[in-house]
């Protein structure tokens, strides 16, 4: 079905945006192979070579609410999220109508922002589902990019995860960490799963038991909700979570030394 419903999407926005010359990127969990139902997005960036119009975005807003009740055997709708503009307003990130859906709701907004994570997923790990490929056009994220990017990550770590509730999302925060210590390390993306696995072969989780219950919830997320332990565990993770930021604090820190120390050639 999730396949089914990124079809029946991909050809819906075509249709509405049929006379903009719309390309159509699917990026994240997905292409990555690490789609999880229950906790992952499917995530679509669409970009037209005309503007959208008012009519077109009143039409889009509420697409996925509208391809549900079509669809009511299908709970894949739900899950997309990302943003439709013109190119040119999201390379100059000019002011443009732009249609976003995110986790939280919808909205018709002048403005996209882009961070430097799916940035990189766009240029190195999208896959085209409709249009012409426009992936060469994009900017590919500098390193000092990426660092401030982490520090964007870690600001949010540090202001919104002190204190967790039972829910998956919560596994979520020391995935998201193992991430960006990845990125630092390697210049590239992984997967939430990947990026998890490798930061206990790495032994970079000072709390690696809490890491381990988090892929294992992240393995089987209907199984977890069904876990009174896990689910405990995952409203109880705001310490743990913290002390693995240190461990990204500490990264982040070592990574901006090493730009400025470029930056003033080596002195």
């Amino acid at each position: 079905m999730l396949t089914t419903a990124i079809d029946i999407m991909t050809k819906r926005i075509a249709a509405i945006l049929a006379e903009n010359a719309p390309s159509i990127l699917l990026y994240g969990s997905v292409p990555l192979d690490d789609f999880r139902p229950g906790w992952s997005d499917i995530d679509l960036m669409v970009l037209t070579r005309q503007a959208i119009s008012p009519a077109q975005a009143a039409e889009l807003v509420t697409l996925r609410q509208t391809l549900a009740a079509e669809h009511p055997e299908n709970p894949f709708f739900r899950c997309f999220e990302g943003g439709m503009l013109c190119l040119e307003g999201f390379l100059s990130s000019q002011e443009d109508t732009v249609v976003y859906w995110g986790t939280s709701g919808q909205r018709v907004d002048t403005r996209y922002r882009c961070d430097s994570f799916s940035m990189l997923e766009l240029c190195q790990h999208s896959r085209l589902l409709w249009g012409e490929d426009i992936r060469p056009q994009l900017p590919t994220p500098r390193r000092e990019d990426l660092v401030a990017g982490v520090a964007a990550h870690l600001a949010t770590i540090r202001r919104h995860a002190q204190k967790t509730s039972a829910s998956l999302h919560s596994f979520g925060w020391l995935l998201d960490i193992a991430r960006c210590l990845y990125t630092l390390r390697t210049g590239g993306i992984a997967a939430k799963t990947q990026a998890g696995q490798w930061a206990l072969e790495q032994h970079l989780c000072p709390i690696p038991d809490a890491l381990k219950a988090t892929l294992s919830a992240r393995q089987d997320p209907a199984a977890a909700l069904d876990d009174p332990q896990l689910m405990a565990l995952a409203g109880s993770l705001g310490p743990d979570i913290q002390r693995f930021a240190d461990v990204l604090e500490a990264a982040l820190r070592r990574n901006m030394i090493d730009l400025s120390s470029a930056a003033h050639g080596g002195f």
